[in-house]
């Protein structure tokens, strides 16, 4: 199989996590609307062809057993790459042994030209041992590149029937519909597709800058959470280069730990809008409503002293990164600087989330609502997080 030599560029990663989220968004969006079983869809199927067409996923998606035809020569793939790379380790040692007795040859020519004694001896020996290792050599480099001759052979196979599936997707996808629709007819007793609804944990907030905090913090938590599809994109791109084409990267696992570290920092405020923050609670859970809506606000005060401090120090941080320039140390050379900008940004989200937490407790402890029966459900196990348990 030939070898694959791509680098992602910096551009195309920047540009992956800024509009991968946007386009996934707008399809959920898109499918929450029509709110019905959903049908199998023309462009998955061109997803899937790009991205898994080799092991036959997109004849799978539509339940064709098709799909098949590409599970041995996959097998044939994998197995012939590793016959190949299995050989290099002995094509390696066949030619350092040829070029140790080129060594000797030459060095016994010239003590035979100096006349010492037994010197044509050895030089005949090791005439015959240069010939024997060269021989292996060549045995080994031609089985090698017989196995990478017919590894390429099924790859064209493969190519081939993934073309022809190209021009057959959009038909398949008729029929696929078609025949789901008919099952649906068959059994119309079935649950129909309803995605699950938006935030159920979170509590309707009374303050109109809790809501305007709430809803920017709850955008920013649905736009990060679509980051970790990329990394399935990423990591099966770096398994297939290394399994199928004996091509390993070394910037897909860079750029996936640097997307996660990015992914914590700015979804802090929304972990915290939905209380999913990890506590042990003793004391906070047995009070009520009101109860843990006062030690909020008086705990309050740790909260903003620690985000405070990761936002000031967060931005020497980054601010001396984007002064220098920083980037990274391996030979992908992406830039750190972005990356360390997400501490201040992140401290920024959290520190709005605290601010509209305390607005929230402060009118459900000392306002109107702090008369109503039930104005805030409360915790139903131990590892829900507020202000108060942070």
């Amino acid at each position: 199989m030939p070898s694959l030599g791509f680098v992602l560029p910096h551009w195309l990663y920047w540009a992956a996590l800024l509009l991968f989220p946007l386009v996934a968004m707008a399809m959920v969006k898109r499918e929450e609307a029509r709110r019905r079983h959903p049908a199998v869809s023309l462009p998955i199927a061109y997803l899937f062809l790009v991205c898994g067409g080799f092991a036959g996923l997109h004849r799978f998606y539509l339940k064709s057993a098709w799909g098949f035809l590409y599970v041995p020569l996959l097998v044939a793939i994998i197995y012939g790459n590793a016959q190949e790379r299995n050989l290099r380790e002995t094509i390696s040692a066949a030619r350092a042994n040829t070029l140790s007795y080129e060594r000797v040859i030459h060095r016994e020519e010239a003590a035979v030209k100096r006349g010492r004694s037994g010197a044509q001896e050895r030089l005949d020996a090791a005439k015959a041992q240069f010939a024997d290792a060269d021989a292996k050599l060549k045995a080994v480099q031609e089985q090698s590149a017989w196995w990478h001759g017919a590894t390429g052979i099924v790859a064209l196979v493969m190519l081939a029937a993934l073309a022809v599936d190209v021009v057959l997707l959009p038909s398949a996808v008729r029929r696929t519909r078609i025949r789901e629709e008919s099952e649906a007819q068959v059994h119309p007793h079935d649950v129909p597709f309803e995605l699950p609804p938006e935030d159920v944990a979170a509590r309707p907030p009374t303050h109109s800058i809790a809501r305007a905090i709430d809803g920017m913090n709850h955008w920013v938590g649905q736009f990060i959470a679509y980051w970790t599809v990329i990394a399935v994109f990423a990591y099966f791109y770096e398994v297939v280069a290394r399994f199928l084409f004996n091509s390993p990267t070394n910037w897909a696992h860079e750029s996936m730990f640097l997307m996660f570290g990015m992914q914590y920092l700015l979804c802090g405020a929304y972990a915290l809008r939905t209380e999913s923050h990890v506590r042990v609670d003793v004391l906070y859970v047995k009070m009520g409503p009101r109860g843990r809506a006062v030690a909020d606000v008086l705990t309050s005060f740790f909260f903003f002293v620690f985000t405070l401090t990761l936002l000031v120090t967060g931005w020497r941080f980054a601010q001396d990164a984007v002064n220098m320039g920083e980037t990274s140390f391996t030979e992908w050379g992406i830039q750190y600087w972005v990356v360390k900008l997400t501490i201040p940004v992140g401290a920024v989200l959290l520190l709005l989330q605290g601010v509209a937490h305390l607005l929230r407790d402060i009118d459900l402890a000392f306002g109107p609502s702090s008369r109503l029966p039930a104005p805030r459900p409360a915790a139903t196990h131990e590892t829900h997080g507020s202000l108060g348990g942070a």
